[in-house]
């Protein structure tokens, strides 16, 4: 007859069996579960990124500098050091937002092309358009590559006068105005978060240049 004792020894050890043989499996478990893994990543494509446009008007005329942001700091110096203008004013600033590998297309009626020869009340017909796509360079460092860049305007320019019959203005006339389309294409790539210049455009016969740049960041 077997002993109480043999029996409660012999039901120990299938115990800790048992035991033994779960814990492993708890602990798979539990590390299949680590909250780096329990939650989606976060895909490329689903990032979204703020490009952000600057005009910077260059001209040899007589006109108010006005203040610049600090991130323009630097392009402002090497401009001074490179092109031969007097002064520099940030003519405009436009903001678009678009999806990693999604591209972003705007066209809009505005003035930022101000020179002696454009008439007032003659708007600018301008467009931007470009891919966005995060990458890394050769380094390791992250940038953004702009593919397909592009920026056109078609500005008003005076190329004459218009005769009337009208003696209150037979001196004077009326100015003619002949749209001309001025623009850049590129590609390039730029430091996230860093503006860079894409191009520099000649606009009027006063000898002003728009200079075209741009800088591209992951959105907050």
């Amino acid at each position: 007859m077997i002993s109480v004792k043999i029996l409660r020894a012999t039901f120990s050890a299938l115990v800790c069996a048992c035991l033994l043989s779960i814990v492993p499996v708890v602990l798979g478990q539990e590390a299949s579960q680590s909250p780096s893994q329990s939650r989606p990543a976060t895909r490329d494509d689903d990032i979204n990124l703020d490009t952000q446009l600057y005009l910077i008007l260059a001209t040899n005329r007589d006109v108010e500098e006005g203040k610049s942001p600090a991130a323009l700091d630097p392009i402002i110096k090497r401009l001074r050091d490179t092109l031969p203008f007097k002064h520099y004013t940030l003519a405009g600033t436009f903001l678009n937002r678009v999806k990693n590998n999604g591209r972003v297309d705007v066209s809009w009626v505005g003035g930022p092309f101000v020179s002696a020869s454009t008439p007032v009340g003659n708007p600018s017909f301008n467009h931007f358009g470009t891919l966005v796509a995060l990458a890394t360079d050769a380094d390791g460092a992250q940038i953004v590559r702009l593919r397909e860049f592009q920026f056109t305007a078609r500005v008003p320019i005076v190329i004459g006068r218009s005769i009337t019959q009208n003696a209150s203005t037979a001196d004077q006339g009326f100015p003619v105005v002949n749209y001309e389309p001025v623009g850049l294409h590129t590609e390039l790539s730029i430091r996230e978060g860093v503006p860079a210049i894409a191009g520099t455009l000649t606009v009027g016969p006063s000898g002003d240049a728009v200079v075209v740049a741009i800088s591209a960041r992951r959105a907050n």
